[in-house]
């Protein structure tokens, strides 16, 4: 089969004659727009709406629990269970609505760029939007992979404009995004974000790989002229994309990665950047890959002259764009690379009381990996108004499947065999909370980056600030001394005390649920400050 030609999905019993499989994008816009109510952006960019859910709906997540994944699967409020039963009347209801429409889209691609570990994805899809998105995100085969594609690995059954029965046993909404590794298969209904089905594979991964011995990551990753690499590590809205993107470095993927015997891969054929409050000047290459092609979603933008205004959030706060690898200039392709010279985790610290650079201990690594301390993003799940303090193990409790002391184990073998550096990186705020204090500048955290690729700050003299127990350096080129260490800019540091000794306490109580499982000198990598009893 080639190139846009029909495919037959009667094995799922899908019977609609005219089914795209895998159309250009050309042909994607013309019946989006036609047909989808979407519209060109000035910069020839397909603008889309995502309907109701304007982000993940985590709540409504469910693994089908099935006797060959029920002693594997970390059980509770990430991965909830439902049984094999629900799960087809589920998929069946998916599978009634695609047969009721005109006309289906079919997208045949790959997750995984290692081509020893990658998995055939077939998306089955009604709106044009939405196969466009999969096209960007997934990695693009060549006209004779697609002809040998043969059966798919997994499948995404995506129905999301018609909603699930609540009535249904385990429905909580009308939202609900259903993973059976049992049959191999994706199911989504009652929402359009396009994001369920890009993380829908993510969690797939995150499964699959640590059964072959490689770490699923929830990272960006980029290599220098080196060939050095550097992984980010951080939830959404920390900085992953934008820091990743640089242009004195190649860009191998910003989202999803995964860390074998020989190296690193990028899971995906794009990537699904973050558009609220974009600056050209601040993050040209994410500005320059916004063209034709990319899917712009949920964006606010001038009726008349189609430009687009990456400042508002009328409609939601995660606004935002999905463009191919091959968008960003100089991408590395295929986007595969050696082990890491360093780990960077990413937080964006709503109290105002982490410091913006902290050189860590393999301990304290492990630690801040179980910890995985950030802030929610406004409008990157359901119900989160503002900047919420949280804590994702792993940066990465949403879509891991496994236990999380899996993928700590397995990060803490990679990082002593390959003698790996591990950093902290705050991108939130400095001198205050949220909404008093304010947000460190990206060209100091670009110079705080670039100072760690040069490896300038692998031996530079650091002080231990004495909340968190963390090895600060004294001085970085091209940031002021005085924001590198909190306290100081805060204008009462009674207050920063106050408020530093109560997120050390939110860390202690956070991390009693591992504290069994973690050596002691993980324990003791933790703040300084003592829980309180």
């Amino acid at each position: 089969m080639s190139p846009g030609s029909a495919v037959d999905l009667s094995v799922y019993g899908i019977h609609v004659k005219q089914v795209l499989r895998n159309p250009a994008p050309a042909r994607l816009y013309e019946e989006a727009i036609q047909e989808d109510g979407c519209r060109i952006a000035s910069s020839g960019a397909l603008i889309a709406r995502s309907g109701r859910r304007t982000g993940r709906s985590p709540a409504d997540k469910r693994i089908v629990e099935t006797e060959d994944v029920r002693d594997d699967v970390w059980w509770g409020e990430v991965n909830i269970p439902i049984d094999g039963h629900t799960f087809l009347v589920n998929r069946q209801r998916a599978v009634d609505f695609l047969n009721t429409r005109r006309k289906l889209y079919v997208i045949d691609a790959f997750a995984g760029w290692d081509v020893r570990y990658r998995l055939k994805v077939r998306v089955i899809c009604a709106r044009a939007y939405h196969a466009l998105f999969m096209h960007n995100m997934l990695i693009r085969p060549t006209a004779q992979e697609l002809e040998e594609f043969g059966e798919p690995d997994f499948v995404v059954f995506n129905a999301g404009p018609f909603p699930a029965n609540p009535y249904t046993p385990g429905m909580t909404s009308t939202t609900s995004v259903d993973i059976c590794f049992h049959h191999r298969q994706l199911v989504i209904l009652g929402t359009e974000y396009a994001g369920e089905m890009k993380k829908g594979i993510f969690t797939v991964m995150h499964y699959l790989m640590p059964k072959q011995g490689v770490l699923s990551m929830h990272c960006s990753a980029n290599q220098g002229p080196a060939g050095d690499v550097t992984l980010f590590f951080g939830l959404s809205g920390t900085g992953k994309t934008t820091l990743s993107s640089d242009p004195k470095r190649q860009l191998i993927g910003d989202d999803e990665h995964c860390w074998t015997d020989e190296g690193i891969f990028n899971i995906e054929g794009g990537c699904y950047a973050k558009c609220l409050g974009l600056d050209p000047e601040k993050e040209p290459l994410i500005y320059q890959a916004i063209r034709f092609g990319t899917v712009l979603e949920n964006v606010v933008f001038d009726p008349h002259t189609h430009e687009v205004d990456f400042h508002s959030d009328a409609i939601t706060q995660n606004t935002r764009a999905a463009y191919p690898l091959e968008f960003i200039p100089g991408v590395k392709l295929p986007a595969v690379a050696g082990h890491p010279r360093h780990v960077i985790f990413l937080t964006c610290d709503a109290f105002g009381v982490m410091p913006p650079v902290s050189r860590l201990t393999p301990e304290q690594a492990m630690y801040h990996f179980i910890s995985g301390y950030t802030a929610k993003v406004a409008g990157t799940e359901v119900g989160v108004k503002e900047p919420k303090a949280t804590f994702s193990t792993c940066y990465s409790a949403p879509f891991l499947v496994w236990h999380p002391t899996r993928y700590v184990h397995m990060l803490a073998q990679k990082l002593r065999r390959h003698g790996t550096q591990a950093w902290l990186v705050n991108t939130g705020w400095i001198g205050g909370p949220y909404g008093q204090g304010r947000r460190i500048s990206i060209p100091h955290t670009r110079a705080i980056i670039e100072a760690i690729h040069s490896g300038r700050l692998n031996e530079a003299p650091v002080e231990q600030e004495p909340v968190f127990g963390l090895y600060v350096p004294r001085e970085v080129p091209g940031v002021p001394s005085e924001i590198l260490l909190p306290r100081r800019t805060w204008p009462d540091p009674a207050r920063y005390d106050q408020q530093a000794a109560r997120l050390a306490q939110a860390f202690h109580k956070n991390f009693q649920q591992y504290a069994q499982l973690a050596a002691p000198e993980v324990q003791a990598a933790g703040p300084l400050v003592p829980a309180q009893s």
